[in-house]
C-alpha cells in the first residue's frame, strides 16, 4: 500500500485539513472500506470513519462511496481529515457575529479586528469559533464536533486581519468547501497598505513560505524553494499615496501570513505590521511633523493594514458560484483618509 500525506497545518496554511491518499495493493481482497480505513488510521473509530464517509470526506477514484463499499486492488482512496483538533472542550460563548449571508448549508461572516479565529494556546475563549459554536447550537442543541468538526470552520485569517470567512453548517458542506480550499479554487482578494511606492502597477510574487530560521513565531520567504510550502500572490496597485501604496492582493495559495511575508520579501512591508517591522517609519524623511503624522496613522488603524475584501466559491449544495464583498473597515479607511490628505499636500516623489 502506498500512502501520501499532504499536510496543511495551522503553521503552514490557512486551511485546517490534511489529505491522505492511499493506493490499494494488487493482492488486496475485497474488504469494506470503513473497516479498512479504521485499520490504517491510528486512533480512528468505526463510527467516526462512517460519519466522515457519509459527510463526503472520503472518495475512491474521485467519487464518493458508501461505508459498505468493497475496496479493490489499485483503488485510489483520498481522505480529508481535520488536523490538530483542540484537546479542550470548546466553550460556547454568546459573541456577536456579523453574518453577511446564511442558508441551510453555509454562512459567511465578516470578522472584526483583534479577534482570533479559533482557540489555541493563550486564546481558549473569545474566539470566532466560540461564537460560532454558540450560534449554531441555538438551533441545533445536539450539534457537536463529532458531527461537524470545528463547527464548520474550514479556513482562517489572522487575528488582526478583518474580512470574510465562510463557515459550513453541515459535514457535507464542510467536505465540499475543504476540497475547494485544497484545490486552490476559492477566490480571495485582500486590500493592503504597504510601505513604499511599488514600482510596477501589478505583479506576481512566487516564493516558498516556512517558519523563520531564527524567530519561530514568524515566517519567511524562500525564493529558491529549498524549504517551506509553495506560495503565489498576485498584486495590483490601487492607489499611490506618496510613501505608502494601497494594493489589492489575490491569493493563488493560502499559507499563513502569506501576503505579509510576500510583501516584505519584495521590500514593501505592510503598514503597522508589528510582527514584520511595519510599525516603524520605513519610508520618508524622519522629522518631527512627519513622525507625528505617521504615529497618528498608527493610532487610527492600530493593527496590520490588511482586509479580506472578497470571497468567492462554489456553493456546496446548489453548485452555483457565490461571491461576497466586504468594504474596507472604518479604522483602515480613517488611516487611508489621513494618507490621502497628506499625499495631496505634497508633490509626487519616488519612494520605492
Amino acid at each position: 500500500m502506498q500512502v501520501d500525506t499532504e499536510l496543511y497545518s495551522e503553521e503552514q496554511s490557512e486551511t485546517l485539513y490534511e489529505r491522505k491518499t492511499f493506493t490499494v495493493d494488487k493482492g488486496q481482497e475485497p474488504f469494506r472500506i470503513d473497516k479498512w480505513i479504521q485499520m490504517h488510521i491510528e486512533g480512528a473509530t468505526r463510527n467516526k470513519v462512517q460519519q466522515g464517509i457519509a459527510a463526503g470526506f472520503l472518495t475512491v477514484n474521485g467519487k464518493s462511496v458508501k461505508s459498505n463499499y468493497k475496496i479493490r486492488p489499485g483503488d485510489e482512496i483520498v481522505l480529508m481529515s481535520l488536523i490538530n483538533p483542540d484537546r479542550t472542550i470548546l466553550k460556547e460563548e454568546n459573541i456577536p457575529l456579523n453574518i453577511v449571508y446564511e442558508d441551510d448549508a453555509i454562512m459567511v461572516i465578516n470578522k472584526p479586528a483583534n479577534m482570533v479565529v479559533h482557540p489555541g494556546v493563550g486564546n481558549f475563549s473569545g474566539t470566532l469559533l466560540n461564537g460560532i459554536a454558540y450560534y449554531l447550537k441555538q438551533s441545533n442543541p445536539t450539534l457537536d464536533e463529532e458531527i461537524l468538526p470545528r463547527f464548520g470552520l474550514v479556513h482562517r485569517i489572522d487575528k488582526n486581519t478583518t474580512g470574510l470567512i465562510v463557515v459550513a453548517k453541515t459535514g457535507e458542506s464542510a467536505a465540499h468547501l475543504a476540497k475547494q480550499f485544497f484545490n486552490h479554487t476559492v477566490k480571495r482578494n485582500y486590500m493592503a497598505l504597504a510601505w513604499g511606492n511599488i514600482e510596477s502597477e501589478e505583479g506576481t510574487i512566487v516564493a516558498h513560505i516556512a517558519r523563520h530560521k531564527q524567530n519561530r513565531k514568524v515566517f519567511d520567504a524562500y525564493p529558491e524553494g529549498e524549504i517551506g510550502k509553495h506560495a503565489i500572490t498576485h498584486y495590483k496597485v490601487v492607489e499611490r499615496l506618496n510613501y505608502v501604496t494601497l494594493v489589492e492582493c489575490i491569493l493563488e495559495t493560502g499559507r499563513t501570513h502569506q501576503i505579509r511575508v510576500h510583501m516584505k520579501h519584495i521590500g514593501h512591508t505592510l503598514f503597522n505590521d508589528w510582527e514584520y517591522g511595519g510599525d516603524r517609519i520605513l519610508k520618508g524623511t524622519i522629522y518631527t511633523k512627519y513622525k507625528q503624522f505617521v504615529e497618528n496613522c498608527f493610532s487610527a488603524c492600530a493593527r496590520c493594514a490588511l482586509h479580506a475584501k472578497t470571497l468567492g466559491f462554489i456553493h456546496p449544495t446548489t453548485e452555483k458560484e457565490m461571491f461576497f464583498e466586504s468594504p474596507i473597515p472604518p479604522d483602515m479607511e480613517a488611516m487611508l483618509t489621513k494618507w490621502r490628505t497628506y499625499s495631496n499636500s505634497r508633490p509626487a516623489e519616488d519612494n520605492s
